[in-house]
């Protein structure tokens, strides 16, 4: 690929999803490009590349976006992160929201809606503890193809067997052929949008507890603080936030702070009186 071209389409994806494209990573353009191009009937990455400079179509440039990002996910991916949401998070948000009766989640970049379905399952079995709650999961993506997956709840036999315990997959799943239909009562649990990271989060409301694990990975630093400064601006000051194993806000934003003993998890830094510190609600606090 040209020098020329290559920049081009690294400068159009960081402006467009924060996505930092290396030069060692240039391979990837390759692989994930070649079928937008197919569609787009050019023969040659550098076709494309003249296309989109040409045209500057809103769909094309979409489809370049889109096929860049990152879509791996899992059921209950990693674990912890949803035990830790069990039992240290959700006890808190019992207490916490007991007068009003409802909290918000809300599952960022949630790929093709393994994390919000997987959430959903988690509630759904505490049943007998939410009885009169209201509770709204929203799960977004900037692509538009994985939230109409999401909306549809369709996964192949190697996706349901990843992390998936059988007890939930024949409880929540119903199988057609090779494809396993989630069922209609979990959908309803779940609110689908698409949405980019680096837009404005005001218009999604506020979130009591917000996953965005295996993101900040895929963007440089100042988009980094982006993000996070953008989260804690629809979060209350006891609130929750996940991050991936790789992941930390420690030297990117000091808008958040580490949940002692909870790898993972984190609060904001002018935290709320009865907020998880260590598993315990804290005392109360004067904000600084």
């Amino acid at each position: 690929m040209k020098t020329d071209d290559f920049n081009y389409l690294r400068t159009l994806l960081h402006q467009r999803s924060g996505l930092v494209v290396t030069p060692d990573k240039s391979y990837l353009l390759e692989s994930r490009l070649m079928p937008v191009a197919r569609k787009w009937q050019v023969k040659s990455l550098d076709d494309l590349v003249q296309l989109a400079r040409t045209r500057r179509q809103e769909s094309l440039l979409n489809d370049i976006t889109e096929a860049m990002t990152t879509n791996e996910s899992s059921f209950f991916r990693d674990s912890k992160p949803f035990e830790l949401f069990k039992s240290v998070v959700l006890p808190h948000l019992l207490e916490a929201r007991s007068a009003r009766k409802s909290f918000r989640i809300w599952s960022a970049a949630c790929s093709s809606g393994q994390e919000p379905y997987s959430l959903a399952m988690l509630l759904h079995e505490e049943a007998a503890r939410l009885r009169g709650w209201k509770i709204e999961i929203v799960g977004t993506d900037l692509s538009t193809e994985m939230i109409d997956r999401c909306r549809a709840g369709v996964y192949t036999q190697f996706e349901i067997q990843r992390g998936l315990p059988i007890t939930h997959l024949v409880k929540y799943f119903k199988q057609v052929g090779d494809k396993w239909y989630i069922s209609d009562e979990l959908k309803k649990m779940v609110t689908w949008r698409t949405f980019n990271l680096l837009d404005n989060m005001s218009g999604l409301g506020q979130f009591d507890v917000v996953f965005c694990r295996n993101v900040l990975i895929y963007f440089d630093q100042a988009n980094k603080t982006k993000v996070l400064d953008g989260i804690s601006k629809v979060m209350p000051a006891d609130g929750h936030l996940f991050l991936g194993g790789a992941e930390t806000v420690l030297g990117v934003s000091d808008r958040f702070r580490p949940v002692d003993g909870r790898r993972g998890l984190y609060e904001p830094a002018a935290k709320a009186a009865g907020s998880v510190r260590g598993g315990q609600p804290a005392l109360a606090q004067s904000k600084s």
